[in-house]
């Protein structure tokens, strides 16, 4: 969707770690850059070939609107993103923010966007989280078992630390994802922070836009079949867990995604004859399997936000998640899913169990996914008056026709 700006008198720029993939944050970043159509979008690295069945619509509407740093020069760029960290805030100074009123950046806590050189312009972060990595959260990838290695690595984290506490008091203005977020950023910033859940679409890419916040778009398909999970292939995102658990009790379970930390092989070896890798999907796809899906099962250990729970719920599908984290601000416990205490098998397990001898009422999760649309995103955003920044948004933004009242 574009959202034509009122007013050419605010110059703003848009900011994202990276580009190499296609997740909850870079879809924030679509949002973004739908909400601001004339805003150029600076990155360190932009590989547009990563990003799956959504690379046509993403080439489409950001080629001609990045902005790459000298990243792009290094050799194997693509395959060094992780190392590239420790550089990734000269990628970001090297931009030049001249003549800009805002900078906005989205920051996934991969690289240091903060440390840009903002100039006159006003900065707000649209903070995914502080950079987990630096922060003893489980991470993508484990980075090593050699001791003497790990010794060096975590020796660079603590200098990385310190430069990014740095970089944070450059933000005059933070926006969380959650308040998961919000009380990390309080935490290892000491700054206080707005939150604005992400936009989630929810309802398929098919339904027009003006029927998407409706409750009563929802239909129920005939009866679902199978339990699901899926997203990005990192260990942090724990589908081990729900493997495990679906093993345990013989239950039929489908697996979506892309292998994006070397784990695919080892979740397919530990996969039971109930257990179905489908592969990557689109859009459309993903939300069919919602519909089909018994549960969709999310065992995401520390879990930012999460947007991948309401999705399931805009389709009516209960959500069976460990409860810490952004899970515990989207599923409501025995209405709208079931939380378990423990990121082990038994307990994700003992949690389908409980979900089964529930009435989930598709209807409740469909209301709830609601509270998260992409609209009520655009709302807030419009409505944001911060304490240090001067122009409201809400007089540069145009409305969607179905804004929620």
């Amino acid at each position: 969707m574009t959202i034509p700006s009122k007013s050419s008198s605010l110059k703003i720029a848009l900011v994202h770690d990276y580009l190499k993939e296609y997740g909850g944050a870079e879809s924030v970043l679509e949002t973004l850059s739908d909400m601001f159509p004339d805003a150029p979008i600076y990155t360190s690295l932009y590989c547009p070939s990563f990003f799956g069945p959504h690379r046509g619509r993403l080439q489409k509407k950001w080629s001609h609107r990045i902005r790459q740093s000298w990243f792009r020069f290094v050799p194997f760029a693509n395959r060094l993103i992780s190392p590239l960290r420790v550089i990734s805030s000269l990628a970001f100074k090297s931009f030049d923010f001249s003549g800009f009123d805002l900078v906005i950046t989205s920051a996934t806590g991969a690289y240091f966007p903060n440390s840009l050189n903002k100039r006159g312009a006003k900065l707000f972060c649209y903070c995914h989280t502080p950079p987990r990595y630096l922060y003893g959260l489980p991470t993508a990838r484990v980075w090593t078992k050699n001791p003497i290695v790990r010794t060096v690595v975590l020796f660079v984290n603590h200098f990385l630390r310190l430069l990014d506490y740095k970089y944070s008091q450059n933000v005059d203005e933070y926006i969380a994802n959650s308040r998961t977020t919000a009380g990390r950023i309080k935490k290892y910033y000491r700054r206080e922070s707005i939150v604005i859940n992400p936009p989630v679409d929810i309802a398929p890419p098919i339904v027009p836009v003006h029927q998407r916040s409706s409750v009563l778009a929802f239909q129920p398909t005939s009866a679902p079949t199978y339990y699901l999970t899926g997203g990005r292939f990192a260990r942090a995102k724990r589908f081990d867990v729900a493997i495990e658990a679906c093993n345990k009790l013989k239950l039929p379970l489908k697996v979506f995604g892309r292998d994006f930390a070397n784990i695919g092989a080892d979740l397919r070896a530990m996969a039971g004859p109930t257990v179905e890798f489908v592969g990557e999907v689109t859009q459309e796809q993903k939300y069919e399997l919602y519909r089909g899906a018994k549960a969709y099962i999310f065992c995401s250990d520390n879990e930012d936000f999460g947007i991948m729970p309401v999705e399931a719920m805009s389709q009516g599908c209960p959500v069976v998640a460990y409860g810490v984290g952004g899970a515990t601000e989207t599923v409501m416990d025995g209405k709208t899913g079931v939380l378990f205490p423990d990121l082990t098998a038994t307990s994700c397990a003992q949690a389908l169990e409980k979900l089964q001898k529930l009435k989930i009422s598709p209807k409740n999760c469909v209301s709830r996914a609601a509270e998260f649309s992409t609209p009520i995103f655009i709302k807030k955003i419009k409505k944001l008056q911060p304490k240090k920044f001067p122009w409201p948004l809400k007089d540069t933004v145009s409305g969607l026709k179905n804004d929620i009242q």
